[in-house]
């Protein structure tokens, strides 16, 4: 993946290297909860602060899913497709400081471009998270959380954090290695976020409480699912930017399927209970990050309709 091209966000606090719970997070792609690595998951807040207007997508109580208008997708030639590379860099190169803090940089600045297109597309306003980078536990508005759980979102300070040897773990531990697998760990989480944007999070929260835990855990992967669905919307774009490179999408693939419950269940523990499932198979989310990837917009992964 040629990131190099791709421009360095701001909006990323590192606390690398700061005492107590400065960092901390794991394997998991979760959404108010963490991620997909891990299977442990953190209860979403009952309230969650600056719903955008605009809640296109999302449960409602009392019956099932219904499905709202998501933005549009940017129209030919709109926003991030036409955006040239960065000035300061040769096209294509990759920068001499490549760090996992510089690589996320570009990609969460990638995913700035991207969506804030997108929603300008569908006439609102893209509000873009924060980053976090962090060593062994971090501390959010969500709780402290230790470096076994690995990335998450936090829908209640709008933040995503980023444990920095998660990366290494993913090529190690998952066999999921390349630049395009880690990008779909930061684009993933950054679904959450436009989730959260949405109201999908807010009313998810409503709905869950109600709901007895095996309907709670059926929500929870249509959630992550669809995260993985955005992520693969992000890649559409890159793709079409030439910002992808042969055998990227293959890599994208193995990390949706290795981060898979039934992947990590039978890595765990040596069997698979579906009825525990609460980010989807391997199957499941190789399927929507491919939706998102082929179709680039968002109101294909209604994934509350159809699993």
């Amino acid at each position: 993946m040629r990131w190099g091209d791709m421009r360095e966000s701001d909006n990323v606090e590192d606390r690398t290297g700061m005492p107590g719970p400065g960092g901390g997070g794991g394997f998991g792609f979760g959404g108010m909860r963490l991620g997909v690595g891990s299977i442990i998951v953190i209860v979403i807040a009952s309230l969650l602060f600056g719903i955008n207007p605009l809640e296109m997508l999302g449960i409602v109580g009392g019956g099932g899913p219904v499905t709202q208008a998501p933005p549009t997708a940017p129209p030919p030639g709109y926003g991030p497709q036409t955006r040239p590379p960065p000035q300061a860099q040769t096209q294509g190169q990759k920068p001499n400081e490549s760090t996992p803090a510089s690589f996320s940089k570009r990609v969460l600045g990638d995913t700035e471009d991207v969506w804030s297109a997108v929603f300008q597309a569908g006439g609102s306003r893209y509000e873009p998270p924060t980053l976090v980078l962090f060593e062994r536990a971090v501390a959010s508005a969500c709780g402290n959380t230790s470096a076994a759980v690995g990335p998450f979102y936090c829908p209640l300070d709008r933040k995503l954090y980023l444990d920095t040897s998660f990366f290494q773990e993913l090529k190690q531990r998952f066999g999921a290695p390349g630049d395009f697998a880690q990008a779909y760990v930061i684009a993933h989480e950054v679904g959450h976020h436009v989730q959260n944007l949405m109201g999908t999070m807010r009313q998810f929260d409503a709905q869950s409480q109600r709901a007895d835990p095996r309907t709670r855990n059926d929500m929870s992967v249509r959630l992550e699912l669809q995260a993985d669905c955005y992520a693969g919307v992000w890649g559409f774009f890159a793709q079409k930017r030439n910002l992808l490179e042969q055998g990227d999408l293959e890599s994208g693939l193995r990390a949706a399927a290795a981060v898979g419950d039934d992947q990590i269940q039978k890595k765990t523990q040596g069997y698979v209970v579906p009825e525990s499932f609460t980010h989807g198979s391997a199957q499941q989310r190789m399927r929507w990050f491919k939706t998102g990837f082929d179709s680039g917009d968002p109101r294909s992964c209604n994934t509350f309709e159809s699993r």
